[in-house]
């Protein structure tokens, strides 16, 4: 079996049965044109040869011609496409008959169909890599980078103090940088420990239980969790963005919030999920664009949400307090990795 590469000017050899080494090895690739199987990726039927001379010289041993007598290549096709070619060989010059060549070209396109579904695959996973890298280097640039200008920017000043001989300045720079290499290095240990962490195979109530209680534990604040969706059915990639979005909220509010109580809520509506997290701490600075996402990490989050085909909305809680929330369709939009 034989798949265009994505040049569109190759026959790449992926699969083969019972055909002799030396023969795979020497048509291990080949040009579309080539032969049989180029004339077979040209068209939209079978071709059938008796010819093998061709095959014979491409490959330099004694196959074509004695074990091999005449062969067939049916185009892999799916929706009037053609993807590559398979072929058949036979020690017998006799041609089969039509109901061979009906089934033939069904295998062809279930063959098309498979080979189709292997190329979406492999590039939903490289678009979700490059999406996960994107999202790492935007948490990584909001968990290290401003904290690393930060001191940059410290530097100097710390420098002139010193030169001057000015003690006071001196020691206070000092601090600032040493405070912020602190909050960059608790920073750092928080992503790789995030990033290590794996999809829980229990899945999301599971995960979220035992954040919930890793957050009650270390951050002393009592967070209520109500599930009003437990026949809630979700794919893999939604559970661990979803996961990713309630743990960077519960960290604002242990970092942040100065809350002394907390809520998770989990809803469906119809087609859609709604996770809702709500403090009540110091509530959130709103402007025209909205909670300071810099500050509280809210464009990562927002990110998430729109791989699924979601939202976020944040605002003052009633009451006091802040308030998330994260809608996203119960279908999955984007297959992601986390």
């Amino acid at each position: 079996m034989r798949a265009i590469t994505d040049g569109g000017d190759q026959l790449q050899l992926i699969s083969s049965l019972g055909l002799p080494e030396p023969v795979s090895q020497a048509e291990g690739s080949v040009r579309r044109d080539c032969g049989v199987c180029g004339a077979a990726a040209s068209g939209e039927v079978p071709v059938w040869s008796s010819d093998m001379s061709a095959c014979a010289r491409l490959s330099g041993v004694e196959f074509f011609g004695n074990a091999c007598l005449r062969m067939v290549a049916v185009p892999l096709q799916h929706r009037g496409r053609v993807l590559g070619v398979y072929s058949l060989f036979f020690a017998q010059d006799e041609e089969p008959g039509q109901e061979i060549r009906a089934v033939l070209r069904s295998v062809g396109e279930l063959l098309g169909l498979a080979l189709n579904n292997a190329r979406l695959e492999r590039e939903h996973l490289r678009i979700a890599v490059m999406s996960e890298r994107q999202s790492m280097a935007a948490e990584v640039h909001d968990a290290l980078a401003q904290t690393l200008a930060y001191v940059k920017f410290r530097m100097p000043l710390l420098q002139g103090a010193i030169a001057g001989h000015d003690e006071s300045a001196a020691l206070r720079y000092s601090a600032d940088v040493r405070r912020a290499v602190t909050d960059a290095h608790a920073s750092l240990r928080e992503l790789l420990t995030n990033f290590r962490a794996p999809v829980d195979p229990l899945g999301l109530r599971h995960a979220l239980q035992f954040s919930i209680n890793e957050f009650e534990s270390s951050t002393g604040i009592a967070l209520a969790f109500q599930d009003r969706a437990p026949e809630l059915v979700l794919s893999t990639a939604q559970e661990a963005q979803l996961f990713r979005i309630v743990q960077e909220a519960l960290n604002n509010i242990a970092k942040h919030a100065g809350a002394r109580h907390a809520w998770l809520t989990i809803e469906q509506h119809s087609d859609v999920v709604e996770i809702v997290v709500e403090d009540d701490g110091h509530g959130v600075s709103l402007g025209e664009g909205g909670a300071r996402a810099s500050h509280y990490g809210i464009d990562i989050m927002r990110q998430r949400a729109a791989r699924l085909g979601g939202r976020i909305e944040i605002g003052q809680r009633a009451g006091g307090g802040t308030r998330l929330r994260v809608c996203v369709p119960s279908t999955s939009v984007v297959d992601t990795v986390s």
